[in-house]
C-alpha cells in the first residue's frame, strides 16, 4: 500500500511540474518530449511519467504519438479566439447569475479580493511578481463568480481555464511586468466591482466579457512573433 501511495504521489508531482513547464514554454508547441529528457529533469522514473503524460493527454496539453512517445498539443489563433470567446461568454453568465443570486459575504469577499490584488507586494524577483499577481488575479475572479452557487459551472469554468492556461501566460509576461499595463487592469477591475455592488447586471456582464477579451489581441501579436499561428490546433 505505501509502495502505491508514493507512485501515485510521484506521478501527481510529475503532472504538476511537466504541466507548469507547459504552460510557462519551457517545452514548446510540438516540442517532442523525450522520456530521458523528463526522466533527468524531473528526477522521476518511467511509471510516474507515463501517468503524467497521460493526464497531460486528457487535458489537452500533450498529444500521444502512436507507438512513438508523446509531444506538447500546438497552439493556434484559432484555438486561442474560441476558448476565450467562450470563457468571456461562460463568465459572463456566471456573473450574471451571481449578481442574482449573491449575499452580501459574497459582496465582501469580492471587495477582499479586489483589495489585495491592489496592494504591493514586496517580491524578491520576476517570477514570483508574476506567481503572486497571477494568484490574487485568479482569486479575485473566482470570488466573483462564486456566488453563481453551480458547481456544475463552476466545473466547466475550470476547464477552459485550464485550456487558456498557456496562451494566458504570454499575455501574463506582457501585463504583469509593464506599471502601463497593470494599471489599465487597475481600472478595468475597479469598474467591475463598482458595477457589481451596483447590481447592475448588464453593465457588469458586458464589462467582465470586454476584460476578458482585452488579452486576444496581445496574444495574437505575440503568437505572430513567435511563428505560433502556423501550428494547427489539436484534433
Amino acid at each position: 500500500m505505501e509502495t502505491l501511495v508514493s507512485q501515485e504521489n510521484l506521478a501527481i508531482r510529475g503532472h504538476q511540474l511537466l504541466k507548469r513547464d507547459i504552460i510557462r514554454g519551457v517545452f514548446k508547441p510540438d516540442e517532442k518530449l523525450l522520456m530521458s529528457g523528463l526522466k533527468q529533469r524531473y528526477g522521476l522514473g518511467i511509471g510516474p511519467l507515463r501517468e503524467a503524460l497521460s493526464q497531460l493527454v486528457a487535458e489537452r496539453l500533450v498529444v500521444a504519438i502512436s507507438q512513438r512517445g508523446y509531444r506538447v498539443a500546438p497552439m493556434s489563433l484559432g484555438e486561442l479566439f474560441d476558448i476565450y470567446d467562450a470563457r468571456a461568454n461562460l463568465e459572463a453568465m456566471l456573473l450574471g447569475l451571481a449578481i442574482e443570486r449573491g449575499d452580501d459575504a459574497w459582496e465582501a469577499e469580492i471587495l477582499a479580493r479586489a483589495h489585495t490584488l491592489t496592494k504591493v507586494v514586496e517580491v524578491r524577483n520576476a517570477e514570483e511578481q508574476l506567481s503572486v499577481w497571477d494568484a490574487r488575479h485568479k482569486a479575485f475572479h473566482t470570488a466573483i463568480v462564486a456566488g453563481c452557487g453551480s458547481p456544475q459551472l463552476l466545473q466547466v469554468r475550470t476547464y477552459l481555464f485550464d485550456q487558456a492556461e498557456r496562451y494566458r501566460h504570454l499575455w501574463l509576461q506582457h501585463t504583469v511586468f509593464s506599471e502601463q499595463a497593470l494599471e489599465a487592469k487597475r481600472h478595468e477591475h475597479a469598474a467591475l466591482v463598482e458595477a457589481i455592488l451596483a447590481r447592475d447586471s448588464d453593465r457588469a456582464c458586458r464589462l467582465m466579457r470586454e476584460h476578458l477579451m482585452g488579452p486576444v489581441p496581445i496574444i495574437t501579436e505575440l503568437m505572430k512573433t513567435e511563428g505560433s499561428e502556423a501550428h494547427r490546433p489539436p484534433a
